[in-house]
């Protein structure tokens, strides 16, 4: 863990349970995803008071026969009965929204469980060192003392990343998107009614990122031919790279040739997002997220040899609904949607949405029935670089702890459970020492 990095600290309303966690952003390597780990505090004293010892008066007979002969003549009897504290659980869901959850259909709800994994961290089913995987874990249990317990979960290899797709700023509610949830709580049993009071929930991200070698720079081109033209028009686009980085520029080496008759009045280029809901619909999403109207014109008989640059941002389209970004932790900024990558045998109907994209290079051509298009697609990844790598010495500097504290939240949303859940540090939330 860097000294930059903070750890994530969320209480529930009753003080009962909170959960410590040194990151929120979990990477799928294809191969392997990183695990998600944490520790669970929880405070007894407030466990015992929602159902704890209490002390009963009896005075019937059968209390009595159980006490030795010497106090056999009592007829009050003071009997302590120890009712059973609650346990506590943390679970690990990813769900796939595609409405909200007040919407339903015939009796059918716009939101379906992929996921859900529970573990039970107290009392403790295991000793306690046994359940430490990680020097995060290690370390907060140090700090934390004898009422902190670890918890671990393990993906499975076929669930999508996080992606949401943006809302317009008219809309209301939660949007559609793939959201992974940790959920701690105390209760009677694992399936035993849960209250809000003693439940506390924190958004976590499945992000993927570049693979450490790149494919050979795409290229595509194409002919077309004119009924009233002896030559053909050749159009050729390559890229410069098949990867690049959100933020990167993007450019499009452009070779026209046309030894048609006709005349290309235009040149109109742009960066074409691909969202495919896959899980119930297959529904396609196609929005433009960059434009590049050069306004160049290739006359017949010559040709054109250009470079156009391409920028897709976010920052240009925060009012556009439908475009798919990285999943979002409520108040932290985000970015377009990465480019979705497949495990090999993975089934693509669980994946919830997937996210390509396509440069989009379109002439325009004069005529004396008016005009035509002649375009191409040229495909190419957008994601983020690998980060860094921890070093083991960085897991000596003091943890910073991150607090999620309601009296933050006041004025920002709501005070369902559910909204509070999907929180985040932001700036407005300084770091506190513990």
């Amino acid at each position: 863990m860097s000294p930059k990095d903070v750890v994530f600290k969320k209480t529930c309303k009753d003080k009962s349970v909170g959960v410590f966690m040194g990151k929120r952003d979990f990477v799928d390597r294809e191969d392997s995803v990183d695990p998600v780990d944490g520790v669970i505090l929880i405070d007894p004293e407030a466990l015992a008071g929602r159902k704890g010892l209490y002390t009963r008066s009896y005075t019937t007979s059968a209390a009595a026969q159980r006490l030795p002969l010497s106090l056999g003549r009592l007829k009050k009897v003071s009997v302590n009965i120890c009712v059973f504290c609650p346990a506590v659980f943390v679970t690990l869901s990813c769900t796939f929204r595609y409405g909200r959850d007040d919407m339903d259909v015939m009796g059918i709800a716009f939101r379906r469980e992929l996921y859900l994994s529970t573990r039970q961290v107290y009392p403790p089913l295991q000793d306690r060192d046994k359940g430490v995987h990680t020097k995060v874990q290690a370390k907060l249990l140090r700090k934390l003392g004898n009422n902190a317990y670890p918890f671990f979960f393990e993906f499975p290899d076929n669930l999508p990343c996080s992606v949401a797709l943006q809302p317009a700023p008219s809309d209301v509610g939660k949007q559609c998107a793939v959201e992974f949830e940790i959920k701690a709580f105390s209760a009677e049993s694992q399936d035993a009614k849960v209250r809000k009071r003693s439940t506390v929930k924190l958004m976590i991200r499945k992000v993927q990122f570049a693979p450490e070698t790149q494919g050979p720079p795409p290229s595509v081109e194409t002919t077309k031919d004119f009924v009233m033209s002896d030559k053909p028009l050749h159009i050729k686009a390559t890229l410069d790279k098949e990867l690049y980085y959100h933020g990167e520029t993007i450019h499009v080496n452009v070779s026209i040739t046309n030894n048609s008759n006709k005349n290309v009045k235009n040149i109109i280029l742009s960066v074409d997002q691909v969202a495919t809901v896959v899980l119930y619909s297959n529904d396609t999403y196609t929005k433009c997220v960059d434009l590049e109207d050069s306004g160049d014109s290739v006359s017949a008989g010559a040709t054109l040899q250009k470079v156009y640059k391409l920028l897709p941002l976010l920052a240009n389209n925060r009012e556009r609904r439908g475009i798919a970004l990285d999943g979002k932790l409520k108040h932290e900024d985000t970015n377009l949607a990465s480019t979705s990558i497949v495990k090999e045998g993975v089934l693509r109907e669980v994946l919830g949405i997937m996210v390509s994209y396509k440069v989009m290079v379109k002439l325009i051509i004069g005529g004396m029935m008016g005009s035509s298009e002649v375009g191409l697609e040229v495909p190419f990844k957008l994601m983020h670089p690998k980060p860094d790598t921890v070093k083991d010495s960085e897991l000596e500097e003091e943890l910073v702890f991150q607090e999620f504290k309601r009296s933050y939240l006041k004025g920002i949303i709501g005070d369902d459970d559910e909204e509070e859940g999907n929180v985040s540090g932001g700036d407005d939330m300084a770091p506190k020492e513990k």
